[in-house]
């Protein structure tokens, strides 16, 4: 007999794949012109080419058998030292090849990190805005999530709501910064902050709090953003990243791990993530890729092209009349809808402009629709008249 519990979850499919889908469609029916598609999180700028000539010269002059073969469970040695030389280079950090993972994106980090520091029942805190794939990463192992609501003035933590929320079977807090779908980036005094109530409750409770990060857009920060290293800050921390945004290789599944050299037990959270690997089917990310990506750790593609897209469409939609936190990363942006009803606003723009946004329901935050402007910026100056047009449905 099949699983229940899979066959219920294939009708819950994603909001923005919704949105996502009906964009092909409506394309393939009227024509590519008639859609102006910003519903995914799809890098439009090319990969380094260091990375394309890494791959050729691998393939080329690596012996095929190593190059190939299996990898370690625990992943490539040399990515694995490559990546804690990196982090430490640039962020000051003291990692070790034994503290990093490598993994199929931020996705996989997030899946294996959850299940080595949560067991059954247990609880895992996030904050709105979030990734709402964080349910099924969480929901999987067996643990609980549950959400602190959202501070919508600013997009930074409301710790009133934090702290009371807080209790003994929380196992680790998850946040992500730079933040989808806000792109607000958590400053220092929020992150200082943070990890002062949780260092206070793991006294209180007798017992480890780890905080995951969630990093994938690290490297996507803008001019003037206070963007501190979260690690550095906190001893029990596990980073979570992918390549997938900093240099273009969303269809490579390729992240990593990062686990804190200070967090208990750090020496054998990696070992238990490739125990984790044997029950998920996970078995690391391919050799070539874990090898390719060792030439650009300090490098990223031009990301440039977001920032001038951010601004552009900031400062159109507040002259419009929309009401938006001005984003400092990412390729997102999260303004307050004209309509109560973010869902029914989201789909009248589909249907009637082609102007394909997601509702933020779907992120936990009602009310507001994301924005992925990771499109050429030609596309987002001929969209700012339809959202206008969209504005003008409500006012």
């Amino acid at each position: 007999m099949i699983s229940q519990f899979y066959k219920d979850m294939t009708g819950k499919e994603s909001v923005i794949r919704k949105f996502f889908d009906y964009s092909r469609a409506r394309a393939a029916e009227l024509g590519p012109d008639s859609v102006f598609n910003f519903s995914i999180g799809n890098p439009s700028v090319p990969c380094p080419e260091d990375f394309n000539e890494e791959l050729i010269k691998l393939v080329q002059e690596r012996e095929p058998v190593a190059l190939h073969g299996y990898s370690p469970t625990l992943g490539q040695n040399s990515t694995k030292q490559a990546i804690a030389d990196s982090l430490n280079r640039r962020f000051g950090m003291n990692y070790e090849a034994k503290h990093v993972f490598p993994t199929s994106g931020a996705a996989g980090a997030l899946a294996h990190a959850i299940r080595c520091v949560a067991s059954e029942g247990e609880t895992i805190i996030t904050f709105a805005p979030y990734f709402p794939e964080y349910i099924p990463y969480v929901t999987g192992a067996g643990a609980k999530l549950e959400v602190v609501p959202a501070d919508t003035t600013a997009f930074q933590i409301d710790f009133e709501k934090f702290e009371a929320m807080m209790n003994p079977s929380v196992a680790a807090v998850l946040i992500n910064t730079p933040n989808n779908p806000s792109g607000i980036v958590y400053t220092t005094e929020t992150i200082t902050r943070l990890a002062e109530i949780m260092s206070k409750k793991q006294k209180e409770y007798g017992h480890e709090i780890f905080l995951i990060t969630d990093e994938p857009y690290r490297e996507l920060v803008f001019a003037g953003a206070d963007a501190p290293f979260v690690s550095k800050f906190y001893d029990n921390s596990i980073c979570c990243y992918s390549f997938s945004k900093s240099i273009s290789l969303p269809g490579e599944r390729i992240g990593y791990a990062a686990v804190n050299p200070a967090a208990k037990d750090a020496d054998y959270l990696v070992p238990m993530m490739g125990q984790v690997s044997r029950f998920t089917g996970h078995n690391c990310p391919t050799a070539l890729m874990q090898f390719a990506v060792e030439k650009c750790l300090d490098e990223t593609s031009d990301l440039s092209i977001y920032e001038r897209n951010a601004n552009l469409l900031y400062d159109a939609l507040t002259k419009i009349g929309y009401k938006c936190i001005k984003p400092m990363g990412t390729f997102y942006m999260f303004p307050e809808s004209p309509c109560e009803d973010a869902n029914e606003f989201c789909w009248k723009a589909a249907k009637e402009l082609g102007l394909i946004i997601v509702p933020g329901d779907s992120f936990d935050c009602p009310g507001h629709f994301r924005i992925s402007y990771c499109v050429p910026t030609e596309l987002v100056e001929k969209a700012i008249p339809l959202f206008e047009k969209a504005y003008h449905f409500y006012k």
